[in-house]
């Protein structure tokens, strides 16, 4: 069931229309009733085959403005590179000590996993545990690297993957409504780029069938892209 804060602020929005960015973030912030600093999340509807390999949407960027969300990171490494890693914003850093952890403890306290090459092996034991929840360190993802300073960082950052689901849909978000318009536009333009940018080349047809952007428990803007 729609509330009546949703139906109202679709009466401010054609819904059969796409809005270039700039007016379609304007109006996504002014229909925004919630009592909280929401999210701002773009829904990408792609043409693309994911049953194929060479069609699958993976990868990393970093948003100009950050996400607003604190992010919890955890590394796993050698002892040599704790100390950097903690340095740089992660809340643990460890080896076998902290695996033995995740396993014997399911502890998942955490949003991401970075893990150095050499430890991929040792972390396989906690797949079980991590994966279901997507916490698995993966090189696409940018998660496993010889990096770990610089990968935290950018991580706290704002770095964030985008990937599409089953149905071909790729979800991300771009920022809080408290960024205001400016930053707000800044990000998105940064995250269509992106998605341009990976368009796989045995594509067929129309790639970007339908982008909407919302708020959280927002109405949905169209966008023209």
């Amino acid at each position: 069931m729609t509330s009546k804060n949703l139906k109202s602020a679709y009466e401010k929005i054609d819904r059969s229309k796409k809005y270039p960015l700039a007016e379609a973030v304007k109006l996504m912030i002014e229909t925004s009733t919630v009592k909280f600093d929401p999210t701002a999340e773009v829904h990408f509807t792609l043409g693309i085959d994911p049953r194929h390999a060479d069609q699958q949407i993976r990868s990393t960027l970093s948003l100009p403005h950050g996400t607003g969300k604190k992010v919890r990171v955890v590394v796993f490494c050698d002892d040599d590179q704790t100390k950097s890693a903690l340095a740089a914003g992660a809340i643990e850093a460890g080896g076998e000590d902290l695996i033995r952890r995740v396993i014997e403890k399911s502890w998942t306290d955490f949003d991401i996993a970075v893990a150095t090459p050499n430890f991929m092996k040792l972390l396989a034991k906690a797949a079980r545990i991590l994966g279901p929840k997507g916490l698995m360190p993966n090189p696409k993802a940018g998660t496993v690297t010889s990096d770990v300073e610089k990968t935290v960082r950018e991580l706290i950052a704002g770095r964030i993957e985008i990937r599409n689901d089953k149905a071909g849909i790729v979800h991300a978000i771009f920022g809080k409504l408290s960024f205001g318009a400016e930053k707000l536009l800044e990000n998105l333009e940064t995250v269509v780029a992106t998605i341009k940018d990976h368009k796989p080349a045995t594509q067929k047809g129309e790639y970007l069938k339908n982008v909407t952007i919302n708020a959280t428990m927002g109405a949905g803007v169209r966008i023209e892209v």
